[in-house]
């Protein structure tokens, strides 16, 4: 491995207030030059950002107060498989100690990788497989012959991201990936080590998680969909590939216009995903405790890990 590689490369561009929209307009111009925070430059990863940094109120002793998501925690990203030494050396310098994929076996064994992935990804940290479906092929090429509609609109994504929800919770899932996630930041000795989340795009599954767990936090709805719409950022390196292979293939029948619809994370997806989570499991905490069967200690514990008060205390309630 490389010992000379330069650090994670953050862009030049202003960070965004946690409280300001974060969306953008697509670049033209290299991953470089993505705002960071949330984006890191790493060489061989795309759509690589960090999940944290977004405001909530809280309430402890009595007095409202602001919280922020903590940084540094709560990673995101594609898939690994382009991943160099410089790349690993970066990502080991970020400190992150669990890598876990998201992805099916089908799309290991299109990239030629073995089932379950190697555990070790670089020194120190340990990649878990945690299959959100274990045979089904789930990448945006699959997703556009399985839900014909998500190509059309943000219904049809409503669709696709509730069987994801579905198949977590689901008690015949051996792997429980949401579960497991959740139990790494409920860490009873404080803040968890850093961790990165990812799928094939870093899109749907993972982008599905990650609401989950803002949720949890009671980050407003409006803010989620602005972190969830970065993707289109993260992506960009990637977005004309898919495109084409998608405009190539069976399921859109040549149509580019569906295709570039596909391949986008607008916000409407995820603003009616969160609603659906509400009316189909009660709420995020409820969708976790009942659900996934995490305990409601781990859940406080999630929220006194991941969330940091103004004023430096420990916050005992989010609330939007």
């Amino acid at each position: 491995m490389a010992t000379s590689d330069p650090d994670p490369t953050p862009a030049s561009a202003p960070a965004p207030a946690p409280e300001q929209p974060l969306t953008a307009t697509l670049p033209q111009e290299s991953p470089a030059s993505l705002p960071s925070p949330p984006f890191l430059h790493v060489p061989g990863l795309v759509n690589l950002r960090d999940a944290g940094g977004h405001s909530v109120v809280v309430v402890g002793g009595g007095d409202d107060s602001h919280a922020t998501v903590r940084r540094g925690v709560l990673y995101r990203s594609a898939d690994l498989t382009a991943l160099g030494d410089e790349g690993r050396a970066a990502l080991a310098r970020l400190g992150i100690a669990r890598v876990f994929d998201l992805r099916s076996a089908v799309e290991l064994s299109k990239t030629g990788e073995p089932v379950p992935p190697p555990a070790d990804v670089w020194p120190g940290a340990t990649r878990l497989f945690v299959p959100v479906f274990l045979e089904k092929d789930y990448s945006p090429e699959a997703l556009a012959t399985r839900f014909r509609a998500y190509s059309d609109g943000p219904e049809g994504f409503v669709k696709a991201y509730a069987a994801i929800l579905a198949s977590a919770a689901d008690p015949e899932n051996p792997y429980a990936p949401f579960r497991t996630v959740l139990e790494h930041l409920a860490s009873p000795t404080g803040p968890p080590a850093p961790l990165l989340i990812h799928c094939t795009a870093g899109k749907d599954r993972t982008g599905v998680l990650i609401a989950l767990i803002l949720s949890l936090l009671n980050v407003p709805d409006s803010v989620i969909a602005d972190e969830y719409s970065l993707t289109d950022l993260g992506l960009a390196p990637r977005r004309e590939g898919i495109i084409n292979r998608l405009v190539e293939g069976d399921a859109l029948g040549g149509d580019r216009t569906r295709a570039e619809n596909m391949v986008r994370a607008r916000k409407e997806n995820m603003l009616l995903t969160l609603e659906h989570l509400r009316a189909r499991y009660g709420s995020a905490e409820r969708y976790v405790i009942d659900h996934l069967g995490l305990p409601e200690e781990s859940v406080a514990r999630i929220r006194q890990n991941l969330l940091v008060r103004a004023d430096g205390g420990e916050p005992e309630e989010a609330r939007l």
